[in-house]
């Protein structure tokens, strides 16, 4: 039976390039991505199905929940890849900071409005965080969004965190329901994807590609998660980086700290 595999962030970096890696005639391919050009472009290249969505506005998440709920009666695969570094802090419509919301916030939100049809087709969520939750957070649960202290490199790293916990949390909540799922570190790969970061930011994610991973090297350990039988090649609710478990922080693992995070989170996307 043929698939539907879902991935966000799908026009450029490692989004593009486990699509390009993941298209074939078996599976139904479906892109996400901001840029309407890029997405359209990769759509064309891979004869994929494709919608453009901002996740700076959750009103979009939400049309793309919808839309996705509407169009394929079985997904089997949802890879929240989508994602950004942001040089400063920012408040999105919404009233979010930014790099929260964009890491976090609209794939929470695109999970858990899809999650009645995740469960039904015992589906994969895939969450691609990244070894910055160690290094870069400094996590304050009464201070998500940065609005008593803020500094961008914990605010990624906060966010990648929230990562790794909200994919605790789900499989808590609905592994047994069907819903398998992980999260995972791409390495540091040689893209774009500090485009909209400081300048050194953009030096180090552009003129020093050459020294890091490319895409596709970075995308492996994602289509190894889309393409390995959970349960028996990997473990749910787990994190990796090169296809094996890899170590979290303390905080990564803290169940009580990913269900304060959930409900919140909850709350934050309620409208």
């Amino acid at each position: 039976m043929a698939r539907t595999i879902i991935i966000t962030g799908a026009s450029d970096g490692i989004g593009a390039a486990a699509a390009r890696m993941l298209a074939g005639p078996g599976d139904n391919l479906v892109l996400v991505g901001r840029s309407a050009a890029k997405t359209q472009a990769i759509a064309r290249e891979l004869e994929a199905e494709h919608f453009v969505v901002d996740f700076t506005e959750l009103e979009q998440v939400r049309a793309l929940a919808a839309a996705l709920a509407e169009r394929y009666p079985r997904i089997d695969v949802l890879a929240n890849n989508a994602g950004g570094i942001m040089n400063s802090r920012e408040v999105t419509v919404d009233g979010h900071e930014k790099t929260f919301q964009v890491n976090h916030l609209a794939p929470f939100l695109l999970t858990t409005l899809l999650i009645d049809r995740l469960k039904e087709s015992r589906a994969t969520v895939i969450n691609t965080a990244s070894a910055a939750h160690r290094h870069m957070a400094k996590f304050d649960i009464g201070d998500l969004e940065g609005e008593r202290k803020y500094n961008k490199s914990a605010a990624y790293g906060n966010a990648k965190l929230a990562n790794i916990l909200f994919t605790r949390e789900l499989h808590r909540r609905h592994g047994d329901h069907g819903v398998n799922t992980a999260a995972f570190h791409p390495g540091v790969v040689g893209s774009n994807f500090g485009v909209e970061s400081s300048a050194g930011m953009k030096f180090v994610y552009t003129a020093m590609g050459r020294l890091m991973l490319t895409p596709a090297q970075g995308a492996d350990t994602l289509v190894w998660l889309v393409t390995a039988e959970p349960g028996v090649v990997w473990t749910p609710g787990e994190y990796y980086a090169k296809r094996e478990l890899a170590k979290a922080s303390r905080d990564a693992s803290d169940m009580d700290l990913a269900r304060q995070l959930w409900d919140l989170s909850e709350a934050m996307v309620a409208g």
